[in-house]
């Protein structure tokens, strides 16, 4: 632990803190526990850089943080010799972004590496687009996860491939990043000046278009919105964030005309004054989107949250009249089955094509690949592992990528960004939408369609809050309690084969047999189960948190409710016993 009090009298003192900093702490001076909560560490550049509270302090997100935080990319960069190259920058509509990006964007510039810096808030996908498309090294995207309440923001690292950055380089940044302890020895400079001497650039339409083109370049049946565009009504909120002007504009170029953004959610706020948070996943989310469909009588509702780079959907079923939620799991799979079944049909599936997906995703993804001859990639968690394999398959001369996806509701169609891209996952399931409904279908209906010919797979996640220093322990210890005593049964499934990602196994658990995973070192544990079940278990890289991913196959809906249910009660028992 810090000397936290002696951090914080330096902060109050040195001139280099701005007047309102020095107030804000001023007036917390009697606040033991909130200068220890402050003061007592930094704030951890991870793998996936910085994400914390907004506030004064080391621990909280700031200008001097995000300073620090580019200061060291800055200093890895040019160790890296690709000075020359410049770094983009982009932000999204939370609290402090447009300063944390100018910020970083000055601190660039004074150690002479050139920023060019989006003129408002963008996607995250264009920000991956727009590294590759300007020949960049690096990119800085300020933005904070979408379960993440209005007080937080985050800044991410891309690097030149467009993915957020993945060995040797996010280890490589985060040591240039602790190595640098007195915050007010970090270089900046005024924009006049970095514009002056060529460092500092703003960017917009110019990218904007290319990005768009690219987007509406992965329809794959342009023909059918042509015949169906007047019959499609769409619901679309983008959750006060950077979706609604690159959606809406997508939707309208494609050709929908019948497309109705829901008014209270319109505009950017970092306040996300309709929701207690911004996340597509949540229910409530989608409240005000829902009473907007029902007026109009939409065939879907969509979500985007705040970076734009996740997907909510919920679907009409025509039967019953209600709407129905999909899962990341059932978008992700609905989209790849309409996408190579599209492709399929155009002869464009080529022999070396790969679908792509994380360890946590569904398996009904396995069944699609296998369906239309396609190699299916499994990866770890986090997008930036897909955005890897479309790398390696660029330096290999192997591997044609098709489509990508992460159960938490992510998908990339195309290799234009190396993010998942919920604007051309948006621009997808209208175009999905209107071929379903040449056919007389809704997207409910070619859903089930895909169940009775794969089977009907059910994915869930269990996710247990275990915060502080006694929660990062007990996290460890059943990690640990798992990883030294393989369970052989769970519930009604027999544990057909172990995968330790850690130490890098996959042990069959009827011969005892022994293979690698080939799959970088990560703490998770799979369990392939009989029955076409599975479990994996993990701690969250984002949360205080463990998690339990499980999914089932069945027969029926009806089958694969009831084999979900007695999965999460098999899932409850393991943890209980572990508790």
């Amino acid at each position: 632990m810090k000397d936290y009090r002696k951090i914080y009298r330096e902060w109050l003192e040195n001139p280099y803190f701005d007047e309102a900093t020095r107030q804000e702490l001023r007036a917390i001076e009697n606040d033991e526990s909130e200068i220890k909560e402050r003061f007592y560490m930094d704030l951890e550049f991870g793998t996936a850089g910085l994400r914390g509270v907004i506030g004064a302090g080391i621990n909280r997100m700031n200008i001097y943080v995000v300073r620090r935080a580019t200061q060291g990319l800055a200093n890895y960069i040019i160790k890296q010799g690709k000075a020359d190259k410049g770094v983009t920058i982009a932000y999204d509509s939370r609290h402090m972004s447009p300063e944390f990006a100018m910020e970083a964007a000055m601190t660039l510039a004074a150690n002479g590496i050139k920023a060019y810096k989006f003129e408002s808030l963008r996607p995250t996908p264009e920000l991956s687009f727009a590294v590759r498309e300007l020949g960049c090294i690096a990119g800085i995207n300020i933005t904070a996860a979408s379960h993440n309440p209005p007080e937080y923001n985050g800044y991410k690292v891309y690097w030149e491939d467009g993915a957020q950055f993945t060995p040797p380089h996010d280890k490589g940044v985060t040591e240039e990043v602790l190595a640098i302890e007195d915050l007010s020895s970090v270089k900046t400079m005024d924009e006049a000046s970095a514009l002056a001497a060529g460092k500092y650039e703003v960017i917009g339409k110019e990218i904007d278009d290319k990005y768009i083109a690219q987007v509406k370049a992965q329809v794959v049946n342009q023909k059918a919105i042509d015949e169906m565009q007047d019959q499609i009504t769409i619901v679309y909120t983008p959750l006060h964030g950077t979706g609604n002007i690159p959606a809406r504009r997508v939707m309208k170029e494609l050709g929908f005309t019948h497309v109705y953004v829901v008014p209270e959610q319109e505009l950017p706020d970092g306040n996300f004054p309709t929701v207690s948070y911004p996340n597509p996943e949540a229910k409530e989310a989608f409240e005000l989107g829902l009473k907007l469909a029902k007026e109009k009588d939409a065939d879907l509702v969509l979500a985007t949250d705040p970076d734009a780079d996740r997907l909510g959907v919920y679907v009409k079923d025509t039967k019953s009249g209600e709407y129905i939620p999909l899962t990341g799991n059932m978008s992700g799979s609905l989209l790849c089955e309409y996408v190579l079944s599209q492709k399929q049909a155009a002869g464009q599936i080529p022999s070396d094509g790969q679908v792509v997906k994380s360890i946590v995703s569904t398996n009904l993804i396995d069944a699609v690949a296998k369906a239309y001859n396609t190699e299916l990639i499994e990866v770890l968690t986090g997008f930036k592992w897909i955005g890897q394999q479309i790398l390696k398959n660029e330096a290999s001369g192997h591997g044609t990528y098709l489509f990508g996806m992460e159960e938490s509701y992510g998908c990339l169609i195309g290799t234009y960004a190396r993010d998942k891209d919920a604007i051309s996952a948006t621009a997808a399931l209208c175009e999905a939408a209107a071929y379903y409904k040449q056919k007389g279908m809704t997207l409910w209906d070619a859903m089930i369609a895909m169940y009775e010919k794969y089977g009907y797979y059910k994915d869930a996640v269990k996710s247990i809050g275990l915060s502080g220093i006694e929660g990062l322990a007990k996290i460890q210890s059943i990690m640990e309690k798992l990883r030294n005593n393989t369970p052989v049964q769970v519930g009604d499934h027999k544990v057909l084969s172990a995968r330790d990602y850690k130490l890098n196994t996959i042990r069959n658990m009827e011969t005892g047999e022994v293979e690698p995973t080939g799959l970088p070192s990560s703490n998770v544990l799979y369990y392939d189960l009989s029955d076409g079940a599975w479990i994996c278990v993990r701690p969250s890289g984002t949360e205080p948190k463990i998690k339990f991913y499980y999914g089932i196959k069945g027969n029926s809906l009806e089958d694969a409710d009831a084999k979900a249910a007695a999965m999460d009660a098999a899932v409850t028992a393991l943890v209980d016993a572990m508790m």
